[in-house]
């Protein structure tokens, strides 16, 4: 069985309000074995709404539509509902009635008489009540496939959708496999194995042929806020099957990928950061300049950090880093603020200020403004400095101006000292990184 989703309104087609029921109606149904086809976001336009719900039921099985169901002039899903099927609007006495006792009940006033166009439908439909909000779904059938309309609010849409049509599908999914026209008892799963350090080109060129498109799982790749996510759909006649099949494409991702991944699913870079402290009882201090103190707001995002991350210091001005951390005045009147020299030197002085077994310095220019030919804006310098090996502080400078605004370069720079760090734990060549322009290394053994 497949599925289409359609969203109504011009606030989303404008970008004014996100659209998160699509993606909860798509986790949903994957989850009861129904393969989404399509996402359509839809303007508040009678035809367009009539136009796209005709094609998504030439198409699909089920149509899952939310929006346009309020009392204004702009919500005409009903209306662009009736003319994809030919048919006229109607009011629903039974449905008057519950919205009245909505009203009545919940709110404790009178109906508004404009909301009474919340009880009209399309002639031949059924209506699905809604006991978390004004307006009430609808249940119709066109061009061999079943729709469903459903509040945009997305409170009132995940609540109908719970209790009135998911079961209704899954009855269908029944209905077909006892008629011979398919099942809904396909299992489909999903996973993404999380990746940071190289390119979205990078890591599909290391994942090579797990990313055929004939291939079951299906493999693919999506990049958000710099994380490189490696996304894996497994479609499989039983449980049993597709999570063993995703279990062994996770391991080839795994071994592809390296200690890129970092993690899987909602794991964040800083999870994995604090897992490994943990895991070898080591602790972490932080010095930081352009990034402001996100590293250590990542870090201490992450429940049970205060037992691996003994604190840091923004020393954003040349004095800070003197009086905080014993960066010496010559070497930033030789190298200036952001060089090797003085990212290695608050690496050093946050270790001998906290007794942290790890120290982050990071120094950089974020922008807009302030860059030169020779340092231009997203050049960061990081130092991590190890106590277990005798003090030895690497060093190493990324270019991060292809991520644009202040705010990403700042928390892409963030984001390149926790997977350094991460390296450095693991004893893995940071220069293996895309984004490493130079590597040094100063002092230890």
């Amino acid at each position: 069985m497949n599925a289409a989703i359609i969203s109504i309104g011009d606030e989303l087609v404008l970008g004014q309000t996100v659209d998160t029921n699509s993606a909860w109606l798509s986790e949903r149904l994957a989850a009861i074995g129904v393969k989404v086809g399509m996402h359509i976001t839809v303007e508040d336009e009678l035809g367009a709404v009539a136009e796209v719900i005709e094609a998504m039921c030439e198409r699909s099985c089920v149509v899952l539509v939310s929006g346009g169901l309020g009392p204004t002039e702009d919500d005409l899903t009903r209306a662009g509902l009736a003319r994809a099927m030919g048919v006229d609007v109607v009011q629903s006495e039974e449905m008057l009635a519950s919205v009245e006792g909505y009203f009545r009940d919940k709110i404790g006033r009178e109906m508004p008489a404009r909301n009474r166009v919340q009880a009209m439908k399309p002639v031949g439909t059924e209506m699905i009540k809604n006991d978390w909000g004004t307006a009430p779904g609808i249940r119709a059938e066109l061009d061999g496939a079943t729709v469903f309309v459903m509040p945009g609010v997305p409170s009132e849409m995940r609540g109908m959708y719970e209790h009135c049509v998911e079961p209704a599908i899954q009855e269908i999914g029944k209905k077909d496999e006892v008629e011979g026209m398919g099942t809904l008892r396909r299992v489909i799963l999903t996973k993404k194995v999380n990746t940071f350090g190289l390119g979205e080109s990078d890591v599909g060129e290391r994942l090579g042929k797990l990313m055929r498109r004939d291939r079951n799982p299906v493999v693919g790749t999506t990049v958000s806020e710099g994380i490189c996510g490696v996304r894996i759909r497994a479609e499989y006649e039983d449980a049993d099957g597709a999570e063993k099949a995703i279990a062994e494409t996770v391991g080839l991702i795994e071994e592809k990928m390296g200690r890129f991944v970092f993690g899987c699913d909602d794991e964040r870079l800083q999870d994995a950061v604090v897992q490994a402290l943990q895991r070898t009882n080591r602790t972490v201090a932080t010095a930081e300049s352009c990034t402001g103190g996100l590293i250590g707001k990542m870090i201490t995002d992450v429940s049970g950090s205060s037992d691996v991350y003994k604190g840091g210091y923004v020393t954003y001005s040349n004095e800070m880093k003197m009086t905080c951390l014993g960066v010496p005045k010559e070497v930033l009147e030789a190298y200036g603020a952001v060089s090797r020299e003085v990212a290695g030197a608050m690496a050093k002085g946050v270790i001998e200020q906290t007794g942290s077994d790890y120290g982050v310095g990071v120094t950089g220019i974020a922008g807009p403004g302030g860059g030169s030919d020779e340092k231009p804006v997203g050049t960061v310098w990081i130092g991590i400095a190890s106590r277990a090996k005798n003090g030895e502080i690497r060093c190493y400078t990324a270019l991060l101006n292809q991520w644009g605004d202040r705010a990403r370069v700042r928390d892409r720079a963030a984001k390149c000292c926790l997977q350094a760090l991460r390296f450095v734990m693991l004893d893995e060549p940071i220069e293996k990184m895309s984004w490493v322009r130079e590597v040094a290394v100063i002092g230890g053994t």
